[in-house]
Order: structure tokens, then C-alpha cells, then sequence
């Protein structure tokens, strides 16, 4: 009977991205919507801001991801073009380099020579990218698609605290928000430490904390210029 490994590394790309993604939408949003409501201010205008805040976030979300990956992969650009001109200035090096570093994991040197000889004949680069950079195909970086993913993942939670201070009564509109969003949170805890293959409760409660940390203070400044206006 054939056993299957189920590994999960090459989630952590779009994992993150969603994750960190739907994480801020839940929490920056229903912040401030909590905040504008607790500072008396008309429920169109927590509204309002609440749209404003999820527009502004997802675009945020997508540039700031972009940038951050788009320079990573630049570095990795980088470093595939230095490996592919040594390769082709200097095929020996490179060879003994890639035999040293096999038999530095216990290979012996006859057949981590051998090794290196017969990866290097299927895929020079890819060997060298993967196993001195530690370049693989599962771990490049993809800043568009970390864009996308991030401001979708940013829309689609920021979307549910709006729509609780759409139709939920003025006067009971803060707890609404701040219980559906605290909801949320665990439910997206649990999800991502599921893909992850994480326990589910530790992570859970580290996006709750933070969610209702951020929601309390946002009420507390807000209240407190609503009181001074």
C-alpha cells in the first residue's frame, strides 16, 4: 500500500496573504466603524465611513503587498542570474560546490559527485536555486497574485462589519459589529490554523485578542472626541 505524505509548506504564500488579509479587514473596519459610532455620529456616516475604510484598506493591503514582494522577488531575480552566469562561466566550481554541500548532509563523495552530476545534467539552475538558494517552485514569490489575494481577502472581511452597521438598529449597532466581528475572527482562526495544520484554539484566541483589543480602543477615542465635541 502506497502512503502519501500530506505537507503543507507550500500554502504559506497564499495562506499569509489571505490570512493576514481577511485578519485586517475584520479588524481595521469594524475598528472604526465601532470608533465613528461611539464618537455619536449618524448611522449613514458610520456607513460611509466604514465603505471609505474598506476601500482604502484594500487598496492599501494590495500596494503594500506588492511592493513588499515585488522587492523580494527582485532579490531572487537577482540571485538566479549570478547562479545561471557562474554556470556558465564556471561549471566546475559549481559542480564541486553542489558535491561539498551533499556530502556536508552525509552523503559520501563518490555518490554526492554522482548526485550532483546527474541533477545538474536534468536542470542545472533549478538544483543550484534550490539547494544553495533555497529558490524552489513552491516558495517563489508571485507579487501580483500576493496583491490580489490580499486586497479580495481584505474586501471580503472588511464587507461583513459594513453590512452589520447597515442593517442592524442604531442603538444596538456597536455590539452588533463588535460580536459579529469577534465571530468572524475565531471562525478565521480556526480556518487558517486548519490549513495550516496548527491547534485550532491557540489561534483562535491570538485574533481575538487583538480584534477586541483594537475595537476597545477605537470606542474608547472615539467616545472620548464625542464627548469633547
Amino acid at each position: 500500500m502506497t502512503v502519501h505524505e500530506q505537507h503543507r509548506s507550500h500554502r504559506t504564500g497564499w495562506l499569509r496573504a489571505g490570512v493576514l488579509g481577511a485578519n485586517d479587514g475584520i479588524v481595521s473596519t469594524a475598528s472604526l466603524i465601532i470608533g465613528v459610532a461611539a464618537a455619536q455620529t449618524s448611522q449613514s456616516g458610520v456607513v460611509v465611513a466604514g465603505v471609505a475604510g474598506l476601500v482604502a484598506g484594500a487598496m492599501s493591503m494590495a500596494a503594500g503587498e506588492y511592493v513588499s514582494v515585488s522587492s523580494q522577488a527582485d532579490t531572487e531575480k537577482a540571485d538566479l542570474e549570478i547562479e545561471r552566469q557562474s554556470l556558465a562561466e564556471n561549471p566546475e566550481f559549481e559542480h564541486q560546490e553542489l558535491t561539498e554541500l551533499y556530502v556536508s548532509r552525509g552523503l559520501s563523495p563518490q555518490l554526492a559527485g554522482e548526485v550532483a552530476s546527474q541533477l545538474m545534467q536534468h536542470d542545472a539552475l533549478e538544483t543550484h536555486a534550490r539547494e544553495e538558494i533555497g529558490i524552489s517552485v513552491t516558495t517563489r514569490f508571485r507579487p501580483i497574485q500576493a496583491a490580489l489575494t490580499s486586497a479580495a481577502a481584505f474586501s471580503i472581511g472588511a464587507v461583513l462589519p459594513v453590512w452589520a452597521a447597515w442593517v442592524t438598529p442604531p442603538e444596538r449597532l456597536i455590539v452588533a459589529v463588535a460580536v459579529l466581528s469577534v465571530v468572524l475572527l475565531a471562525v478565521l482562526g480556526a480556518i487558517a490554523a486548519r490549513a495550516g495544520g496548527a491547534p485550532v484554539l491557540p489561534a483562535s484566541a491570538r485574533v481575538c485578542f487583538w480584534g477586541v483589543s483594537a475595537m476597545a480602543l477605537t470606542a474608547a477615542v472615539g467616545q472620548m472626541f464625542g464627548v469633547a465635541a
